[in-house]
């Protein structure tokens, strides 16, 4: 593969250095790309051979993209170095993690939760759909540096290490009745000011939890990467790229070895800590009611590229009856989540929420991966001031793993700017941002 200076000279691409995390990355442009490229980048022995055309601006300043979406491949400068692709433990960024019981004594619902800091609003993260509250791990580190503030952090129903007893009911009033119960099992009936902060789907939950005034003490509302118009574009997306991707993974390892590959999450920190909440190791006694162990189909993606697939990620096991564990015991890891399984949900978390986040009557930051996202109600209310909107550096959808510093920029400028917290004074906030 070419160095990233003789790239950087390349009329086919742009070779940006906007990650502390990384050297470099290389973006690749492709025109007429669908959601799927979008969440699952392709590896670079394709992208090395993806050449879209770029052209000046009329300034000649800079490059105009003929394209929609963006795949990327993320490396490192130091050719030949082994990255560590293994887990680390939620503890290196949370200070506590509690399994909260919620509902009737003889039949509660457990939701597994992260918490840090002891004083200042209450930040209410609400992940997106088949990640967990890992994916918030780096965020709370960074948030906690710049702000006073508390953070809950929970893994939604059917996600992460959360038990429930219908544990596929995803219907937005179920799921925003789970966080009004969480939260209240937490902090009492009057917890501290909530700010409500939710990706993708978890974004949705959060505004329609707002909009419906289950938490009382909400201040502020926090959408990240969530928009009415272009999400319900991508629905009839989302199928293929649940069947591309792949069923099980030999280890952990392998799994968050292909998450940053893939361009799933482009922040191998945030992968190494979130990826563990969104597998599961198979035990032996789950084969007569899990799939086959394996890779996807090879039909399951029409005119797959052989080369978007890397198999040595995923267990090759034949089903010979025994399917999920080898002979010595070793469990292969599989999604914890079947989100195709809660297709019929899709719409109703999306349908409506861009006039809903409009009408909620609190202060609300609207952050964004790309302003292609942007929908018609959302701009017009954009241009008349109703919601505070960032752009942020280019990223994928995991906005809060990839960029988890420019997110708590973001978050912190806004909590500030509202006076809904307290600078730390050992903090270098960007002066720019809180004004």
């Amino acid at each position: 593969m070419p160095q990233p200076n003789s790239l950087c000279c390349s009329s086919w691409c742009t070779c940006l250095d906007h990650s502390r995390q990384y050297n470099c990355r290389l973006v690749y442009y492709l025109p007429n790309c669908c959601l799927l490229s979008e969440l699952s980048s392709p590896p670079p022995s394709f992208c090395s051979q993806v050449k879209a055309k770029t052209q000046p601006d009329d300034d000649g300043s800079n490059l105009k993209v003929l394209c929609r979406f963006v795949c990327a491949y993320m490396w490192t400068s130091n050719v030949g170095q082994k990255l560590d692709y293994s887990p680390v433990s939620w503890q290196e960024y949370f200070e506590q993690m509690e399994d909260v019981s919620v509902g009737q004594t003889d039949s509660r619902d457990v939701f597994r939760v992260y918490k840090a800091g002891r004083e200042g609003p209450l930040l209410v993260l609400l992940h997106g759909g088949g990640h967990s509250a890992l994916s918030w791990a780096l965020f709370t580190t960074a948030i906690a540096a710049r702000v006073g503030c508390q953070v809950l952090a929970m893994d939604l129903r059917g996600h992460g290490d959360t038990l429930v007893r219908q544990s596929d009911d995803f219907s937005t009033q179920t799921m925003s009745s789970d966080v009004a119960n969480v939260v209240r099992a937490c902090h009492g009936e009057i917890p501290p000011p909530v700010v409500l902060i939710g990706h993708g789907v978890g974004g949705a939950i959060a505004v329609h939890v707002a909009s419906n005034a289950l938490m009382p003490t909400a201040v502020g509302l926090v959408a990240i990467d969530v928009v009415e118009g272009s999400a319900m574009e991508a629905l009839h997306s989302i199928q293929n790229f649940l069947k591309g991707r792949p069923k099980s993974f030999k280890s952990l390892d392998h799994a968050i070895e292909w998450s940053v590959k893939s361009g799933q999450i482009r922040n191998l920190e945030s992968a190494r800590v979130s990826m563990v909440g969104q597998i599961k190791r198979c035990e032996t006694e789950e084969d007569d009611v899990l799939e086959r162990a394996g890779p996807a189909r090879d039909d399951a993606v029409e005119d797959r590229n052989e080369e978007f697939y890397d198999r040595s990620y995923v267990n090759d096991e034949e089903n010979t009856g025994t399917g999920h564990c080898d002979d010595e015991g070793q469990g292969v890891y599989k999604w914890r989540i079947d989100l195709s399984k809660s297709e019929k949900y899709w719409d109703g978390w999306f349908r409506g929420t861009s006039n809903l986040f409009l009408a909620c009557n609190l202060p609300k930051l609207l952050l964004l991966a790309g302003i292609d996202r942007l929908d018609r109600d959302l701009t017009i209310g954009q241009m008349q001031g109703k919601f505070m909107m960032q752009v942020l550096p280019p990223c994928g959808h995991a906005v809060q793993e990839d960029q988890p510093d420019k997110v708590a920029d973001a978050v912190a400028a806004f909590l500030l700017r509202h006076k809904f917290a307290e600078a730390r004074k050992e903090a270098s906030p960007n002066s720019s941002l809180a004004d």
